[in-house]
Formats: structure tokens, C-alpha cells, sequence
């Protein structure tokens, strides 16, 4: 436990300095587009519509595609359905295979920096979560025009924006840690997060899952914590599940179980090989 206080103090103490340095990081990447930081924005945007196209309109036959509302009310348009939850994808995906080589990949910057390595992950992520609110609040004017306005249960949403960043923030600090102790955990990493778009509820309705192949593979789906954050987004966006943070209490702890041992292995495996990250590099 020492060792995740001693990462949280780190994350205080040298916040402004990993604002400015994601800021900056984030303005250097797109200096040689015409567009420049636009394209943060734009990218995602781009790939929304495409799983839109294929998933909400090829697959459907060009016919309005809707989703079962499981608080019992009139079907949900399926744009809005898969923007409220896509846009979390679109956080956690680069966030976490960007972070996960974060520290290898700054070897000049390691051999010259003035603040501890915990932070470097976290300027990935925090480059990565400018673009995020952005989008929040373009899905939230297209969510408006779309025929779901505002509602009160979007008070969970500044909930749900932190959990998305604790657990990024948790999860990449141990995949950070053990890449660079072995390089072939970035792979397998890349190549297990394409396989989690298909077991995360973005592209599928979990309530059509339960129908078909009943709660127990439901509940083997909700061990993955993306399941409760994009579930959470559509609740705060959409009023899809109600208070779902209250309504899924159970649900709620276990998030924060599982983010909160991540962060402790992770924690306790970054403060006991970071001195010697310099050999491995």
C-alpha cells in the first residue's frame, strides 16, 4: 500500500507540470497536419461513423436500427445508442496502447527528467483525455438533436469521467511497467484490445445477449470493468438504466475493486523496477 500513496503523491504533486507537458505533447504530434489538433477530434469522429455505417445501417439492410430500451420505455435510435457508448472506447483504446509504452519509448526523456516515471503514463493519458471531453460534449449536442434531451441522470456523468480515467490510469501504470520488462507485452496487449471492442457492449446490446445466451454469459461479459463504464455513459447520456451507479451497487464495487488491486500491483511493481527501467531500455 506505501507504494500506491507514494504514486498518488506523485500524481499531485507534479499535476501542473503533466498538464503542460500532455498539452504540449498533444500540439507537437499534430504540428505537421494542416488541420493540426482538429484531427484529434476529427479521427474519432470518423470512426464513429464507420461502425455506424456497417453496424447501424449494411447489417440492418439500410433500415432504421433501434435498441431495446431495459428501462422499459420506447426503443433507442441506434447512433446515439453507439456514440454514448463508442466515446469511451475512443478514450480508453490509445490511452492504453500509447501509456502501455510510454516509459520505453522516452529514453531521452527518462535519462534528463526532473519528476518521477509514474507521471509519464499519466501525460499520455492526459493527452488523451483533452480530445475525450470534447467529444463528451459533441455526443451531447448530437444526443440533443437526436430526440433525447438532457435529463437528470447526466449528474452521473462527472462520475463516470472519473472512473474511466482512474481505471485507464491503473491499468496502464502495470501494462507501462511490465512492457518494459518485456517488450511482447505490448502485442499481446494490441492485439487483445481488438478482441475487447467485441466483448464490450458498444457494438451489441447486452440486454439482446441476455436473451439469446442467457445471464451466465452476461455476467462472464460484466468481469470486463469497460462493461460497467460504458453501461454508465449511456445511463448519464441517455437515461438507458436509470441511476445505474446506485441501481448496480454490487456492480459499482466490484469496478472499484478491480481498479483499485490494479493500481496496487501496478503501483508496487513500478516503484520496484523503476530504478533499473534505464537497463532494461
Amino acid at each position: 500500500m506505501k507504494s500506491a500513496i507514494t504514486v498518488l503523491r506523485e500524481q499531485f504533486k507534479h499535476f501542473n507540470l503533466i498538464r503542460r507537458i500532455s498539452l504540449y505533447e498533444l500540439r507537437n504530434n499534430n504540428n505537421a497536419n494542416y488541420l493540426g489538433l482538429a484531427w484529434e477530434i476529427l479521427n474519432p469522429l470518423i470512426q464513429i461513423a464507420i461502425f455506424w455505417f456497417v453496424f447501424g445501417f449494411l447489417i440492418s439492410g439500410g433500415e432504421p436500427r433501434t435498441v431495446d430500451n431495459p428501462s422499459g420505455g420506447a426503443d433507442i435510435q441506434f447512433f446515439p445508442w453507439l456514440l454514448s457508448g463508442l466515446i469511451v472506447w475512443m478514450f480508453f483504446q490509445p490511452a492504453a496502447t500509447q501509456g502501455a509504452k510510454s516509459i520505453y519509448s522516452r529514453l531521452r526523456l527518462l535519462s534528463k527528467m526532473s519528476f518521477p516515471m509514474s507521471a509519464i503514463p499519466n501525460i499520455t493519458i492526459f493527452s488523451k483525455f483533452y480530445p475525450h471531453v470534447i467529444l463528451i460534449l459533441i455526443a451531447i449536442v448530437i444526443i440533443q438533436f437526436s430526440g433525447y434531451p438532457i435529463s437528470i441522470y447526466i449528474i452521473q456523468l462527472p462520475y463516470f469521467v472519473f472512473a474511466t480515467y482512474a481505471f485507464t490510469y491503473a491499468f496502464v501504470l502495470l501494462m507501462t511497467t511490465l512492457t518494459t520488462l518485456i517488450r511482447d507485452i505490448q502485442l499481446l496487449l494490441q492485439a487483445s484490445l481488438r478482441m475487447v471492442l467485441y466483448l464490450t457492449p458498444i457494438l451489441w446490446a447486452s440486454q439482446n445477449l441476455d436473451k439469446v445466451m442467457g445471464g451466465a454469459l452476461v455476467w462472464l461479459m460484466k468481469l470486463n470493468p469497460l462493461y460497467y463504464l460504458v453501461e454508465g455513459y449511456r445511463a448519464a447520456l441517455l437515461g438507458q438504466h436509470g441511476w445505474y451507479l446506485f441501481n448496480s451497487w454490487q456492480y459499482t464495487i466490484y469496478f472499484w475493486v478491480v481498479t483499485i488491486v490494479l493500481f496496487w500491483i501496478g503501483s508496487m511493481l513500478h516503484t520496484r523496477f523503476r530504478r533499473h527501467f534505464i537497463d532494461f531500455l
